[in-house]
């Protein structure tokens, strides 16, 4: 028998999209590349740096109100956290729930298959009443079926991960959490707010270069996995506040002319000296984007914590 060989498919689940962002114009890839194991521990270490605010001061805000927050939610909950990582910061609301009911139901949900498993290591380990149920997926393009999971519903996206979405397709994902839930079901919610620009430019640029790497993973992601040829050196990691569209933004910009080939794409991609690949954005938010985002998504905002100096919110929805 003679064995006829289909066309050659692009094996990577990440080619797609590498292919359409680097033929793009201008020239692009998206956030969840960076998130190989790899990434996801560079991703860590970014927010122990001293200039990265946004962890310690969400932890901050999650120490001091966790009680609050979970009798806010109601009882006899399940969690789900989207975006979860390694859920650091969630443990701090698993005691605070743990408090409230004998056993509990956690549902981490997350592209990177290696972050939840040091998440269900660790949770495991300190959470003997928990139950852990991991879910590898990429919510972004489709959220999970949370109508069969048990219980009232605690939706935890924290982390300010919202402000990596643009506003229309923000809109679009909370609306899709909105539909996957039941009324009475809660969704908490971690807002980056604006801020002074040089405390914003220094959170994306810190001294030790670790967002500088984190950055540049993504070339290196795409090195191994697709055949790629990148000089990691030949491009310099670039963020910049746009204060007219309320965002920092991270880009990766050439060194100099040079063309870079990519064997499973069976192409090279051009660039000129200066040019740019547009890798993430991080909205910054204010109490009226805020409420008007989670009114049009179909939420109802209930209460919003905040640290002391106004750097941070968490939010509290109802559907």
């Amino acid at each position: 028998m003679t064995a006829i060989k289909s066309p050659a498919v692009l094996v990577s689940p990440i080619a797609d999209e590498v292919l359409r962002g680097l033929t793009a114009h201008p020239r692009r890839l998206p956030p969840k590349l960076f998130y190989d194991a790899a990434g996801s521990h560079l991703f860590e270490q970014i927010t122990e740096t001293p200039e990265y605010y946004p962890t310690r001061t969400e932890r901050g805000i999650l120490k001091k109100s966790a009680g609050e927050i979970i009798r806010q939610a109601g009882n006899n909950l399940t969690l789900v956290e989207l975006g979860a990582g390694s859920a650091s910061k969630t443990q701090v609301l698993i005691e605070a729930l743990l408090r409230r009911q004998l056993r509990a139901d956690f549902y981490p949900v997350d592209v990177s298959s290696s972050a939840l498993q040091d998440a269900l290591a660790t949770l495991n380990g300190h959470f003997p009443r928990l139950r852990v149920s991991p879910i590898v997926a990429d919510y972004t393009h489709k959220i999970p079926d949370l109508n069969s999971l048990p219980g009232r519903k605690l939706v935890l996206f924290i982390g300010s991960t919202i402000g990596n979405f643009e506003p229309d397709e923000a809109m679009a994902f909370l609306k899709s959490v909105h539909r996957s839930l039941q009324p009475g079901d809660a969704l908490l919610i971690g807002f980056d707010l604006i801020k002074d620009a040089g405390i914003l430019h220094a959170a994306y640029n810190d001294a030790q270069g670790v967002t500088a790497a984190f950055n540049k993973n993504m070339l290196v992601r795409i090195n191994r996995e697709l055949g790629g040829s990148f000089d990691v050196d030949a491009f310099e990691h670039v963020a910049l506040w746009n204060r007219r569209k309320s965002r920092i933004e991270m880009h990766l910009e050439s060194i100099y002319e040079q063309t870079v080939w990519v064997q499973d794409l069976g192409r090279g991609f051009h660039f000129e000296r200066g040019e740019r690949i547009h890798t993430e954005n991080s909205y910054k938010f204010n109490a009226v984007s805020i409420t008007r985002l989670l009114r049009r998504s179909g939420f109802k905002l209930e209460t919003q914590w905040t640290d002391s100096q106004g750097w941070f919110c968490e939010a509290l929805a109802r559907v």
